[in-house]
């Protein structure tokens, strides 16, 4: 087929074809510059500046993807339905909330240069938004699974399922970059929902990479549209891992002169120590997801949107390493944070230049829940096919 401009084909059937998994342009692209803020200034000397001209990007392609998405559903109410009970694209309804957390930890860490210290009061309303709608999808969609959506057999399962949980212990991990810039009563509340949303997600998380090894083990690998979901893991190992080391230490600056206060250190530690066998349990999955992707790479791997999955999760595993580096001193998380990171903004070129591409072309602008087929994969495969 051949390419047609973005700007021949008609908006409302682009806004009728519009999907929430195009949020996970903004989680890879957020955790991209988030990851430039990470690096010393004396090993990048412009990462400042370039993480924040990336953060005006993501706000950018947030804004935009928000004012679709609510204009479909808007549109086309007929729509929301097949949305939610397709077994894959449901899914990605958690990558919304999780959108939402670079740009609002963007206003906490660059805001003020612009606004002032409005910027972080912004940047606590959008958390607030933004618990509201993890916990929402971290309930809706597995009720979904468990009362109308068809087509979950273990054979079918893939990490996708993860995307809808781990939306609480991302929003948990923004908690614990938020509180540092609070005091008193606002302080001490962030961090309490905060623990509530990790446990809401990690332990969950477990159970179904449980299942997964099982699934992986008993029907092997998936199809290849869906090749990048090997990468999910590092999601919920890496995120759960940076949220207890930073809700640890916030948790034993905040709490002083009270009652947990006598628990305080030990939360800190506590939070190294489960941050780190997290970690150790991410760095076992990194290993396999390149294998596995290795081994897709050389039967044949077209481009589609699952391709973000290659960025978000490395993403929140170099930040869980970098922190690691800077509770512990340990040059060897600091090399390992640099060698992700450089794999991250690798790929984040990659996967956003072939966007940009597909985005033009429009072919990208297609939703499975409106095939006329409705079995798996075949309209998973029809739906994330490329012209290269």
């Amino acid at each position: 087929m051949s390419l047609k401009p973005f700007a021949n084909k008609e908006l409302k059937k682009i806004i009728r074809n519009f999907t929430p998994n195009w949020f996970t342009v903004n989680m890879g692209t957020g955790i991209s510059f988030l990851t430039l803020f990470n690096i010393r200034a004396d090993l990048f000397p412009g990462e400042l500046l370039l993480g924040q001209v990336i953060w005006f990007v993501d706000i950018f392609f947030f804004v935009l993807f928000s004012f679709l998405f609510i204009y479909r559903m808007i549109l086309f109410p007929d729509t929301i339905k097949p949305m939610l009970q397709h077994p894959v694209q449901s899914m990605f309804l958690g990558a919304i909330p999780m959108a939402l957390v670079p740009v609002l930890e963007g206003f906490a860490i660059f805001g003020p240069s612009f606004l002032g210290e409005q910027a972080i009061n912004i940047a606590l309303f959008l958390w607030w938004i933004d618990v509201i709608l993890a916990v929402g999808v971290g309930w809706l969609l597995p009720y979904l699974m468990s009362t109308t959506q068809e087509k979950h057999k273990l054979e079918n399962m893939t990490a996708v399922w993860l995307l809808p949980i781990v939306a609480s212990e991302v929003t948990a991990s923004a908690g614990g970059v938020l509180a540092p810039y609070f005091s008193g009563e606002t302080a001490k509340t962030i961090i309490i929902v905060s623990y509530v949303l990790w446990t809401f997600s990690v332990p969950l998380a477990f159970s179904i990479l449980v299942i997964l090894f099982l699934r992986l083990a008993t029907h092997k690998l998936p199809h290849r549209a869906m090749a990048t979901t090997s990468w999910l893991p590092l999601g919920p190992l890496g995120t759960g891992s940076l949220g207890m080391l930073l809700l640890g230490s916030a948790t034993k600056a905040t709490y002083i002169g009270i009652y947990i206060s006598q628990i305080s250190d030990f939360l800190a530690s506590f939070g190294f120590i489960t941050g780190l066998l997290l970690w150790g349990y991410g760095l076992w999955w990194y290993v396999m997801a390149w294998l596995f992707t290795i081994k897709y790479f050389n039967e044949g791997l077209p481009f589609n949107m699952g391709w973000w999955g290659f960025t978000f999760p490395v993403g929140v595993f170099t930040a869980a390493t970098f922190q690691l580096w800077r509770v512990t001193d340990y040059t060897i998380f600091e090399i390992l944070g640099l060698i992700f990171s450089f794999q991250l903004i690798i790929f984040w070129i990659l996967v956003f230049t072939k966007t940009l591409k597909g985005m033009w072309s429009g072919y990208l602008f297609q939703a499975p829940c409106l095939s006329k087929e409705t079995g798996l994969p075949k309209p998973l495969e029809d739906c994330n096919k490329v012209n290269n």
